[in-house]
């Protein structure tokens, strides 16, 4: 069941950023930001995918890389790079109001306290290590997109955009891992492992219909 679900959450996440491209720049920002802020709330949950133990937001994580990408061929590198800023400083202010939200006194009526404990205590680490994380390979996938392009001119979008993406996930995968991670799962190997794995399933998934789309 987990595997079916997963291949539908990759198609939805692969058919909206398609949707953002083609509503414009403004829209792949939105995207870019939306999808780091999912992320980052899904990957407390682990769950079971082809046998192993892995978060639950390894395509979200895909999915704002590919909008920065979109935003590196279709208009300019500035554009990514504001969507990068952008991105930062709404998960600042997420930061702060999360734990705001969970100082209000709740009422004796209230029976949502302990799912918001649960999910937003850990948060300030969460997205402390993220954001550092995020800013640093938001910057290289940039820069290696840029490098790429200018270097693979007569490569089609899709492949220069998986090969960046490639590189890019795996310092994800290992430098969030152990930021922001390690002592909150019950294994740091499986989760860059195993995640890593989703990840490249994710990009070979999303290469085809990026392509089909750009033809």
């Amino acid at each position: 069941m987990n595997e079916i679900l997963f291949f539908i959450q990759t198609i939805l996440i692969i058919s909206f950023a398609l949707i953002a491209k083609r509503l414009g720049k403004t829209a792949l920002i939105a995207w870019v930001a939306v999808q780091a802020l999912i992320a980052n709330l899904f990957v407390l949950k682990q769950i079971v995918l082809l046998g192993l133990e892995v978060t639950a937001s390894d395509a979200f994580a895909i999915g704002s890389l590919l909008g920065l990408n979109f935003l590196q061929e279709y208009h300019e590198k500035e554009d990514a790079n504001q969507a990068t800023w952008i991105c930062f400083f709404f998960m600042i202010f997420f930061v702060f109001v999360s734990q705001i939200h969970l100082l209000y006194e709740p009422s004796l009526n209230d029976t949502s306290q302990p799912a918001f404990l649960m999910i937003l205590s850990v948060t300030p680490r969460l997205l402390l290590a993220s954001m550092s994380v995020f800013f640093i390979v938001q910057q290289i996938d940039i820069r290696f997109f840029t490098f790429l392009k200018r270097k693979l001119p007569n490569i089609s979008f899709a492949f220069r955009a998986a090969i960046a993406l490639i590189l890019s996930q795996f310092l994800d995968t290992f430098l969030f891992s152990f930021a922001g991670l390690y002592g909150i799962v019950s294994s740091v190997t499986d989760i860059i492992v195993v995640s890593f794995m989703v990840k490249l399933i994710v990009i070979f998934c999303f290469t085809p219909f990026v392509k089909w789309a750009n033809t």
